[in-house]
């Protein structure tokens, strides 16, 4: 049995001995952790090993305009992608094991030359301190078992007016259990590339009313507040900030719950510098068909690998959306060749808090600190022999200089060239006669080419956006001819 405290502590424990360089600064930054277990179930036994093989914070992604057709840059830094991309690192260097006939204990042949499969009893595991930003996030109030804030009654001077559109806040007072509420916020610009405190993850609603969740549930002699009107009864989501992808539904931006249009594509980070990156809500229900591999490591791979667990720290949740965001999307998804279907992953919740979320840095803060905002750094460490920390800032290795941009100093081990180069590494360490048929073309050249070449990846990739994400953005060819 999985135990959501358990596998929460452990990746809060791998946090907290990592160096200080990257983390968050107490009480007046934030961020957001994520992290890939390896879980490994012994024969005749209901125990389980559980073990942090990749773990990633961040809260930002890179404008369109900064992406590079070099693929040096690090285009997604929320906590999700990091942990992700590290675990590709990990189990890039696992098969070099295992090609190289040193003895892995993750993978075992498969009977299909030169492909590879999990070792029996073991699987992954996907902890995250919050729920994904994007659709995961759109959570009914009432079915929020851990509100950031305790519902807040309509401010004249907050300025809100247009059905409740315009952002600002006004701080209220604590609520019973010490919550602190939000600070006020006014809705501004924010730099290029840079994700808003309140756009990568759920935000507190514009205006929600400390009432039951209908007027229908008041009860005779029940009293509310003189200054709430009957219209101002209603129930309200936790916002995201990720804007739908063009040609689709687009957000009512109505009072209360009819603010989002749910079930639907998101582009981060909602505000500023227009991006590329899909949501990690979107992201994660990809991998639920697609596995969390790549299309690179499909070449070596009989089988997709998936997330069986999802396990979600303490932070506003609802299992219900969750399943609609994670699974419900591609539930119908058929067709898939050999190797892919569509995963149903256990979701679970843990009841322990990330130390810095945003909740506790607002319950940290002291006054003189200044404005709390998000972590500038994302910070990535992976069970692999070399390198396995790595610490960027806006794309980049975290303080690096101008001289030194386009450089392998820069590079972020995690940027799509680097994690190429890994790839082709591994090819050239495998003996010719044990390669996978779909690497033995002599026209394979660039990334594109490569991941083209992965063809039962592509296919089952054709059907997913045929039957369930009709309108998830093609990648600019451009951006990926690197080699």
């Amino acid at each position: 049995m999985i135990n959501a405290d358990e596998v929460a502590e452990l990746c809060y424990e791998r946090f907290r001995q990592l160096p200080r360089r990257g983390k968050p600064e107490p009480g007046r930054e934030w961020s957001l952790l994520a992290a890939v277990l390896r879980i490994t179930r012994r024969p005749n036994s209901d125990s389980v090993e559980m073990e942090v093989v990749s773990l990633g914070t961040g809260t930002k992604c890179i404008g369109k305009a900064a992406m590079s057709a070099a693929g040096d840059v690090l285009n997604d830094s929320h906590a999700e992608v990091i942990a992700r991309r590290g675990c590709i690192r990990y189990l890039t260097q696992e098969l070099h094991r295992a090609v190289s006939s040193r003895y892995s204990s993750l993978f075992r042949p498969a009977d299909r030359r030169g492909k590879w499969r999990l070792q029996p009893g073991v699987s992954f595991l996907l902890f995250t301190s919050h729920t994904p930003c994007g659709d995961a996030s759109i959570i009914p109030m009432r079915d929020s078992q851990s509100q950031p804030c305790p519902p807040v009654t309509s401010v004249s001077s907050c300025g809100e007016t247009d059905g409740g559109r315009n952002l600002k806040r006004k701080v209220e007072e604590p609520g019973e259990g010490g919550n602190l509420k939000l600070p006020r916020l006014a809705e501004e610009e924010t730099k290029e590339g840079e994700t808003d405190p309140f756009e990568s993850r759920t935000k507190s609603p514009d205006r929600v009313v400390s009432v039951p969740a209908s007027a229908s549930e008041l009860k005779p002699g029940d009293s509310v507040d003189s200054r709430q009107s009957d219209a101002e009864l209603v129930g309200d989501v936790h916002r995201t900030g990720a804007k739908c992808v063009p040609g689709g539904p687009a957000d009512p931006l109505l009072p209360g719950e009819g603010y989002h249009s749910t079930g639907v594509l998101r582009v981060k980070p909602g505000r500023g510098e227009p991006t590329l990156s899909l949501s990690c809500s979107d992201k994660l229900a990809r991998w639920g068909v697609l596995g969390f591999q790549g299309a690179l490591l499909s070449h070596y791979l009989e089988e997709a690998l998936y997330f069986d667990t999802v396990v979600v720290g303490k932070c506003p949740y609802s299992q219900e959306v969750m399943h609609r965001a994670l699974v419900m999307r591609c539930s119908r998804v058929s067709e898939l060749p050999a190797g892919f279907s569509v995963c149903s992953p256990l979701l679970l919740q843990s009841s322990l808090e990330f130390q810095f979320s945003q909740n506790q840095t607002e319950l940290q803060h002291q006054g003189g600190q200044g404005r709390i905002s998000p972590c500038g750094a994302a910070i990535s460490w992976c069970n692999v022999a070399d390198q396995p920390l790595d610490v960027t800032a806006n794309g980049y290795k975290h303080g690096v200089t101008k001289k030194v941009l386009g450089t392998p100093k820069a590079r972020s081990l995690l940027c799509k060239l680097e994690l190429f180069h890994s790839f082709l590494s591994l090819v050239a360490a495998t003996d010719p006669s044990a390669l996978p048929d779909s690497l033995r073309s002599g026209e394979l050249h660039t990334y594109w080419d490569h991941k083209q070449a992965s063809q039962s990846y592509q296919r089952a990739w054709q059907q997913l956006r045929l039957q369930a994400f009709p309108l998830w953005p093609c990648s600019d060819r451009n951006l990926l001819l690197f080699r």
